[in-house]
């Protein structure tokens, strides 16, 4: 049977990334229905959707985590696919599964993938039998505080103690020493259990100066795979991302290699879809960290230099089409930087909801703003504080820096608080302009450019 397009989509999340995802199926010919909870019912992607579903109150247990409520608004307005896009049940396989149950698409990853990957301790067994390079660490989870101290003198110090279930920095604790394993074995169990509801532990060395690099991947039903590249998406603050550049500066011979190694570990997972390997660099050497079943956040700069629409390519190949393009065809032209606009207070990082009393996005030539804010809207206090997305793209770095330096001038937000301060003193840093960073540098330069931040508007 011939692949047949989806009618109709049912995009189950909110913000720029449900716009966006609405965006690409209008421009398919695809009837959306976008469910919100009572917080979002002013949104942009509510405005535009064909139809929309409230699909319960503010808090997301009980609207953007309510499985079945999604499902019921799926029966009732048609929808033959479920795009769930980032955070919220995207990495849910219970939530694919339970799509596929009603008869529906699910745009993501097969559940049993979606399981397999999210387990970092199968993960990354699974990966090393791939021949994808992984982390010296323990071979499963950790159960007690004697065996902690076991595997740590085995590894060698520092080590790093992680969640199973983990994401986004949550459950993660560095001994330095045989007398801080104790105590970090249980804090990183006691945040495993409180936020995944799994307090399963496992260990790894501890690597000091690393690169956060990940390789996007898309695969179809055919087994067909290309890699587009890869991002650095090392500038982290407690392990989230507020700066993302693509490509990353690697030499063409590792890029080329770690590119052939995730190819085929894809092609022989059966993966299809959109997916992402996230790997630490280090001296050369690269290790496998996770791999995320869904489209990312940052896939815009990937985007940018490839000329490949990532959210079409994930519809296309959940509705069973093949890729249309081989490895041969995929050329890294120019380069792209993303500045993740937060309403946070850039000296404290605390979340800021409230009132946009002025929205003026930046514009120009190569330059792309992903947001679902306008003036007058009001940044509800529920949910992720991400409000926008704005991204640079020129021929070569030194230019595309000049342009988001540029961009970020422009950009006005005003009645609530955002990171575009900071993203400035950023985007003028020497070590940023030198592309000299790891994961750990936010994190040791933030003091000195909050300082900086608050003289600043002292002296204005």
């Amino acid at each position: 049977m011939e692949p047949k397009l989806f009618s109709k989509v049912l995009i189950a999340n909110r913000g720029e990334i449900a716009l966006r995802i609405l965006r690409a199926c209008q421009e398919l010919n695809i009837r959306t229905v976008v469910v919100h909870s009572t917080a979002d019912s002013d949104s942009m992607p509510v405005r535009l959707a064909d139809e929309s579903v409230c699909i319960g109150p503010a808090p997301s247990r009980d609207s953007y985590l309510n499985m079945r409520a999604i499902m019921s608004a799926a029966e009732i307005t048609g929808a033959d696919a479920i795009h769930p896009g980032v955070g919220f049940l995207s990495e849910n396989s219970d939530f694919a599964r339970m799509t596929q149950e009603h008869s529906l698409h699910f745009i993501g990853a097969s559940p049993d993938l979606i399981d397999k990957m999210g387990d970092k301790i199968i993960a990354k067994v699974t990966m090393k039998k791939l021949g994808v390079p992984t982390i010296s660490g323990s071979k499963g989870e950790i159960p007690s505080e004697e065996e902690a101290l076991k595997q740590a003198e085995l590894i060698g110090f520092p080590i790093l103690i992680k969640a199973a279930s983990g994401g986004g920095g949550k459950g993660m604790k560095v001994a330095q020493n045989k007398e801080e394993v104790p105590q970090a074995w249980r804090l990183a169990r006691h945040e495993a259990l409180a936020n995944f509801g799994n307090d399963q532990v496992y260990m790894e060395r501890y690597l000091q100066a690393p690169r956060h690099i990940e390789f996007q991947i898309l695969a179809d039903a055919a087994g067909h795979v290309v890699c587009l590249g890869e991002r650095d998406c090392s500038i982290q603050r407690n392990h989230q991302k507020i700066w993302e550049e693509a490509p990353a500066l690697l030499p063409e011979r590792l890029r080329k290699k770690m590119e052939s190694t995730l190819i085929r570990a894809t092609q022989k997972l059966g993966y299809v879809g959109v997916g992402t390997f996230e790997m630490l660099l280090e001296d050369g050497q690269f290790y496998f960290m996770e791999m995320n079943t869904r489209l990312q956040v940052e896939h815009t700069v990937t985007e940018m230099i490839t000329g490949v629409d990532l959210v079409k390519e994930q519809i296309f190949a959940a509705a069973g089409f093949p890729l249309t393009f081989s490895q041969r065809d995929i050329t890294l032209k120019g380069h792209a930087i993303e500045c993740r606009i937060n309403a946070e207070d850039p000296n404290t990082f605390f979340p800021s909801p409230g009132l946009i009393k002025t929205y003026h996005p930046s514009g120009g030539p190569g330059v792309r703003v992903d947001s679902h804010v306008y003036s007058g809207y009001s940044v509800p206090p529920y949910y992720d504080s991400l409000l926008g997305k704005l991204i640079a793209y020129a021929p070569s770095r030194e230019a595309c820096l000049a342009k988001i330096r540029r961009a970020l001038q422009e950009f006005v937000v005003e009645g609530v608080a955002t990171l575009i301060p900071l993203q400035k003193k950023l985007a003028d840093h020497p070590d940023i302009i030198q592309a000299n960073y790891d994961i750990h540098w936010l994190g040791r330069h933030l003091t000195q450019l909050v300082e900086e931040q608050e003289n600043k508007r002292l002296l204005a």
